[in-house]
């Protein structure tokens, strides 16, 4: 592999998504990441009903450019095939609960004596040692403990999560993050990072109006911004509207070209302050003009302007778009008999072309332990 990260070999010990994930953006990097396995595999090689070739869907969307082996880490001879292999890598990301990590010695402090400058990166729920730290902890039930499920969905529906795995992946990002900080820094150690944590920080100006001003967050229909208006979606004469405006000159803007020049005058919608004042008014205005047309045409009329404005769109319609094209955001990835479509990375360096490689089968690349033996 070639890139910013080629030569640096990353273990990982997990399962699902967090962990793979986080192993997939280091792995796209050019980092060679062998994926360590019990002998019935990562579990996400069973979890989705479509298979690519011999590749489950869901384990192939994570798990691309790495090499798998099966260590039973259990056993003093799969100890010391993990030892030999941390004597010979830069980095481990695991995402197993806290008492498995530390019962497999996979913390900095039960490796240092194996590699010092090894970094120990482990994707938690609730951390390594917290008051919840042994407590089950999947994507769901960290977007219900953090207020992400309160925070999400109509004002009347109940508690909704997001329509993808957020906390996992935003936990995946996270343990890269960490992970290279430390590489740059150039020295071992553990890195800690908690889903819970996660989801808080990203929380961030929304828990600050809690902390600080006592400000309560609720709900707004249509997935209303709670400060400025408009910052919603709308339906149209035919689709959705999601429609962005902050500056008072892309306001102006917007209800020129909407033929409703009162507004500028009108003191309820003049300013961003106003129409915040007075979201009611100013969002049923706005709802009677846009049934005037179809999304499509509004964001073909009011994008050029600067105003952000874009159709809602399908997920198949989105991965069709020429934008998606043009970045490289879906790619073919050759496997065995088959060609497997992928999300490309969203990192875009240049002068780095990479080059992506199948998911590995399990344990193909068993080579790499086999002539290790128990210490």
């Amino acid at each position: 592999m070639s890139g910013p990260l080629a030569g640096i070999r990353i273990l990982e010990i997990g399962h699902m998504l967090a962990g793979p994930y986080s192993g997939l953006l280091l792995a796209d990097l050019g980092a060679d990441v062998i994926k360590i396995e019990p002998r019935e595999g990562d579990i996400a090689r069973k979890v989705s009903p479509n298979f690519i070739g011999p590749h489950n869907e869901y384990f192939a969307s994570l798990n691309r450019n790495k090499r798998s082996v099966v260590i039973d880490l259990a056993s003093k001879e799969g100890q010391a095939q993990f030892h030999a292999l941390a004597r010979s890598a830069r980095a481990l990301i695991t995402n197993l609960r806290p008492s498995a990590i530390k019962k497999l010695g996979l913390t900095y402090e039960g490796l240092r004596s194996v590699n010092p400058g090894l970094v120990c990166v482990a994707l938690t729920g609730f951390g390594i040692d917290s008051p919840y730290a042994d407590r089950p902890a999947y994507d769901y039930v960290i977007q219900a403990m953090t207020g992400v499920m309160q925070l999400t969905g109509e004002p009347d529906s109940p508690p909704t999560k997001t329509g993808y795995s957020a906390v996992d992946n935003s936990a995946g990002i996270m343990g890269a993050l960490g992970l290279v900080a430390k590489l740059v820094e150039g020295k071992g150690g553990q890195v800690d990072v908690a889903m819970y944590d996660v989801m808080l920080s990203q929380l961030n100006y929304i828990a600050a109006g809690w902390l600080n001003s006592g400000a309560r967050p609720r709900r707004y229909a249509q997935s209303a911004h709670p400060y400025v208006v408009p910052a919603q979606v709308f339906p149209t004469g035919e689709g959705w509207l999601t429609l962005f405006i902050t500056h008072d000159d892309f306001w102006r803007k917007f209800s020129l070209e909407c033929g409703r020049p009162q507004w500028l005058a009108d003191e309820r919608f003049a300013t961003m302050e106003a129409r915040r004042a007075n979201r009611e008014a100013v969002v049923a205005a706005i709802a009677e003009v846009l049934q005037t047309s179809d999304a499509r045409d509004w964001t073909a009329r009011l994008a050029p302007l600067g105003v952000v404005a874009a159709e809602v769109s399908t997920l198949e319609n989105a991965l069709a778009s020429e934008q998606v094209r043009a970045r490289r955001m879906v790619v073919d990835i050759p496997a065995g008999d088959a060609t497997m479509r992928a999300i490309g990375n969203p990192l875009k360096i240049a002068g780095y072309a990479e080059t992506l490689q199948p998911p590995p089968l399990l344990g193909e690349h068993n080579e790499l332990v086999t002539e290790i033996g128990p210490s």
